[in-house]
């Protein structure tokens, strides 16, 4: 007991007592699936649609906007903007991806395609890599991207591999990059539907339309802040370390402020990453309704 009345903890307990998010949590992933009201689970396809169509909107006014005042103190502005509005629309092609938009797989995968070769990502190249992503997040061996990559395998990699895989600002821009070798150590191309990335049955055309390096910046970025920490250092996993649940629950919300609505709450990313076939409309929700039983599992996104 300390002079004030205040117990001491020797620095090495407190060490011991801080929260090590790497631990087997204390819950299932079906306690989860139950705190999640049930109505988060259903897929309204108009409702998903007046989405597409706002964005649409939005995207075709800029353009109208930007053609009308032609001035270089605009141009700057537009070109932030519609990046931005460019990144809404990836992310509803993301939805499609997930079958999160609606029940039919017809309706996603035409939707789906219109909306990614509009920005010039392959729908269904991506679909497939996503997929992988997402059921193997956190494993160090397994996972699709951002993974920490082994010593060996980086002296591996020639000069313009480093420079443009991992100094700044070349990150923020990699992306084409990643969809036409895919990441280092990984074979295949998004683009080749006769690469290693596509299964037999997998191979069907795919159609590309205009690029924006604002929403490939915006991508990484998002995509980045999701899967890393920076206060606090998030585990990777190897074989039977290695689950379902524990890979997603390393991962983490982010608070992007005015733009969480524009492009379509993807910052509540935990929830994402466990159920990804619950509307982006209802992912708010859900989380509110999971946090009691993440717990400290939870990490708030800082505003």
């Amino acid at each position: 007991m300390g002079s004030l009345g205040v117990d001491f903890v020797p620095p090495n307990e407190e060490m011991e007592m801080e929260f090590d998010s790497s631990a087997f949590p204390p819950f299932k992933l079906s306690e989860i699936r139950a705190a999640i009201p049930k109505h988060c689970w259903v897929k309204n396809p108009w409702k998903s649609l007046s989405y597409v169509l706002r964005d649409i909107v939005i995207v075709f006014a800029l353009i109208a906007m930007a053609i009308f005042l032609d001035s270089w103190k605009f141009w700057p502005i537009y070109w932030v903007l519609q990046g931005t509005m460019f990144w809404a629309i990836f992310v509803l092609g993301h939805d499609c991806g997930h079958g999160s938009f609606s029940d039919s797989a017809l309706l996603n995968s035409v939707v789906g395609h219109f909306l990614h070769s509009s920005i010039l990502v392959p729908y269904h190249g991506w679909r497939i890599s996503h997929k992988t992503h997402h059921q193997n997040h956190g494993n160090v061996e397994a996972d699709e991207s951002w993974v920490p990559m082994p010593e060996k395998l980086y002296k591996e990699l020639d000069f313009a591999a480093k420079l443009f895989r991992f100094k700044i600002p070349f990150p923020l821009v990699a992306y084409p990059l990643y969809l036409i070798r895919r990441s280092p150590g990984k074979r295949g191309s998004h683009f080749n539907p006769y690469s290693d990335l596509f299964q037999p049955h997998e191979r069907k055309l795919v159609l590309y339309g205009v690029p924006s390096m604002i929403f490939v910046m915006w991508l990484d970025f998002v995509t980045y802040l999701h899967h890393h920490g920076h206060e606090q250092k998030l585990p990777w996993y190897r074989g039977k370390e290695w689950n379902y649940l524990r890979g997603g629950l390393t991962t983490i919300d982010r608070d992007y402020g005015i733009f969480n609505n524009i492009h379509h709450d993807i910052g509540t990313h935990v929830i994402h990453h466990l159920f990804p076939q619950i509307p982006h409309y209802h992912l708010v929700e859900a989380t509110k309704a999971a946090k009691p039983v993440f717990g400290e599992y939870y990490r708030e996104p800082k505003k």
